[in-house]
This record gives structure tokens, C-alpha cells and sequence, in this order.
């Protein structure tokens, strides 16, 4: 099984960060392979809108997208994992999940309408981290996950949400989500066999 790791945050060693690598471990401790992609080592655009994927599936835009569509294309799982800014993911992670515009095409390409329900390209899921306690503070980073990984003909099984990290290290420091994440990994492994 490979599950791909995407790191929406810019902050290196983050809250969402850490939770992702932990997450990653336990899926690498229960025999998952795993690949990695750091958004914000990426320099790409987001969607420009322009329509051409419409016409085959394929992105135009020459970019470090290219390198990224492959691999999203051969995960079996996805987990994405974003800080909160201002109630939504990251312009980083943001300008990615836009660009899996032409994966939306090409699946809607190749799938007749009466399939586009069911999803057969794996699964997702996402990790979430924000520094307040707002009661709402999932709600649009959920919709944005199930829209991308559907997008992608997976399908969205929820993730981890943490609210109140704050600091750059709280949820490193924090031994409950260290073991929950592990944990979750694993449970990503066992579910997905």
C-alpha cells in the first residue's frame, strides 16, 4: 500500500507537521510505503482557470505540479495535513488542491455520469491544526478535503482535528495526540488493506 504524506503548512516543524510525520510513522510501522511532498518546497501557480484540461486530463501548466500529479495518481491513500489560517487550509495547500482541477477532468473523461458517485482510486484523509478554539473551525477545511479527494475518485473517510495548538511545538509536546496520530496511522493501514 503507498500512502502519500502532503505537508500543506510553510512552516517547517509545525503543529500540522509533526502530527503528519507521527501519522506516517504508525502507517510505515503497519507495512504502508510512504512518499512525502513539502508544499511549500513547491513552486507552482495555482488553477489559472484556463479549460485545456477539459479537453484530455492533462494540466498545461509547466510547473512543479507535473511532479506532484503522478504521485497523487499512484497513492492508494492521501492524507493531507494543513494548519488553519483563518478557517481555511493554506494558500500552499490551497494552490495544490485547486490544481487537482485536472484530475477532475480526466475522471470525468473517462467515468460515465452514473459512476461519478463511486470512488475507486483509494482514499483520503486529513489533519488538521489550528492555534483557536472556534467551535466551526473544521467545517470549510472538511469540505475542501472531501471536494479534493473526490476530485481524485477517493474517497474521504475525516481525519484529526486539533484546536488550540498554538505554539510550534504543542502538539509535539502533547503525548495524547503523539499516540493518537501513531494510532491512526496504523488504523489508515488496517482499513485500507
Amino acid at each position: 500500500m503507498k500512502i502519500l504524506g502532503i505537508y500543506g503548512s510553510p512552516r517547517k516543524g509545525g503543529n500540522s507537521e509533526t502530527v503528519l510525520d507521527r501519522v506516517l510513522e504508525g502507517a510505515a510501522a503497519a507495512g504502508a510505503e510512504i512518499e512525502r511532498i513539502y508544499v511549500r518546497d513547491l513552486t507552482m501557480s495555482g488553477c489559472t482557470a484556463c479549460g485545456a484540461c477539459e479537453k484530455d486530463g492533462q494540466c498545461i501548466v509547466k510547473d512543479d505540479m507535473q511532479q506532484v500529479y503522478p504521485l497523487m495518481e499512484e497513492a492508494d491513500v492521501i492524507v493531507l495535513a494543513s494548519s488553519i489560517f483563518f478557517y481555511g487550509i493554506t494558500a500552499q495547500a490551497k494552490a495544490l488542491v485547486d490544481r487537482a482541477q485536472a484530475m477532475w477532468s480526466r475522471r470525468m473523461l473517462k467515468k460515465p455520469r452514473s459512476q461519478w458517485k463511486n470512488h475507486e482510486s483509494g482514499t483520503g484523509y486529513l489533519v488538521a491544526v489550528g492555534a483557536t478554539k472556534g467551535q466551526n473551525l473544521f467545517e470549510g477545511v472538511s469540505l475542501v478535503a472531501k471536494y479534493f479527494f473526490d476530485a481524485m475518485d477517493m474517497d474521504y473517510e475525516g481525519g484529526l482535528f486539533y484546536r488550540g495548538l498554538e505554539g510550534k511545538d504543542d502538539a509535539r509536546n502533547n503525548p495524547e495526540i503523539m499516540k493518537e496520530a501513531y494510532e491512526f496511522g496504523e488504523k489508515i493501514v488496517k482499513s485500507n488493506r
